[in-house]
């Protein structure tokens, strides 16, 4: 444990945004980032509703940590807010531009085909895929300016990277072996379809030395997740910081669990 907490802070990240930072996952990957040994100089949290009930518990951590976390207002389904959210942090960036950026805002609808609504398929689509890309999208100059800012060859999360929190329930290989205990179909789906775009995603800018990776949580007891979850949010959020920090070139487009395990696609 020595050797990997040792390598963590040695590639602290110096900037990092996450979505859905008010709660779950989210919460306690802010917690454990500014908390930690050597703790990011700038988080950015971002989450739907910065003012409402459900952002108390962040909004009493940033008091906490006034200089070191941002809580940004960003909804992953509306374009208009994720552009204003990367204007916002642009500004505040200064010119070493966006680390490392955690796509963790998600949506979940647990029901079989036949009770799945074009809702349900629509909700998760949004969420889990277009959120994502627009993210992408609109904070590239951001991560482009952190790549070339750095002057450590190769990739990494310290340098510039993309890790968007997939599932296992997202892999085609999984499907024969969970889909009795978890249906789950437009969110399975709508994974499948955010580990492609992380594959297009690595590819396409591999040359602007940006590493894209997805992350398994594990199954967390999270408001998501259940209560039946096998982890707690602290554990998996340690050890996907661990295997973020552990993250080069050779993981460029990977789909890894919170252990570093190679899950397949």
């Amino acid at each position: 444990m020595q050797t990997e907490a040792g390598e963590m802070a040695a590639s602290q990240p110096v900037s990092v945004l996450i979505t859905g930072a008010n709660r779950g996952l989210g919460l306690e990957m802010v917690k454990q980032m500014v908390e930690g040994p050597n703790p990011a100089k700038k988080l950015f949290a971002c989450c739907r509703d910065p003012d409402g009930s459900r952002a108390a518990a962040l909004q009493t951590l940033a008091k906490k940590h006034p200089n070191i976390i941002c809580v940004v207002r960003l909804d992953a389904t509306d374009l208009c807010s994720i552009k204003q959210a990367a204007q916002q942090v642009g500004s505040l960036l200064g010119t070493g531009g966006l680390n490392l950026l955690i796509n963790n805002a998600g949506f979940l609808a647990k029901a079989t085909l036949q009770d799945t609504t074009p809702e349900d398929m629509q909700g998760s689509f949004n969420t889990n895929v277009m959120g994502p890309m627009n993210i992408i999208k609109e904070f590239l100059p951001h991560l482009r300016t952190a790549a070339k800012a750095s002057e450590v060859p190769g990739m990494s999360s310290s340098k510039a990277a993309v890790i968007s929190i997939s599932s296992f329930l997202g892999s085609f290989e999984s499907v024969k072996h969970s889909y009795s205990f978890i249906p789950a179909v437009s969110y399975r789906i709508s994974k499948a379809g955010l580990n492609m775009l992380t594959l297009c995603a690595a590819e396409e800018l591999k040359k602007d030395g940006i590493l894209f990776s997805v992350l398994h949580p594990g199954w967390v007891r999270t408001d998501m997740g259940g209560e039946e979850g096998e982890i707690d949010a602290p554990e998996s959020v340690q050890g996907m910081l661990s295997v973020m920090a552990s993250l080069t070139e050779k993981q460029n487009g990977a789909f890894l669990d919170y252990k570093g395990n190679t899950i397949a696609w």
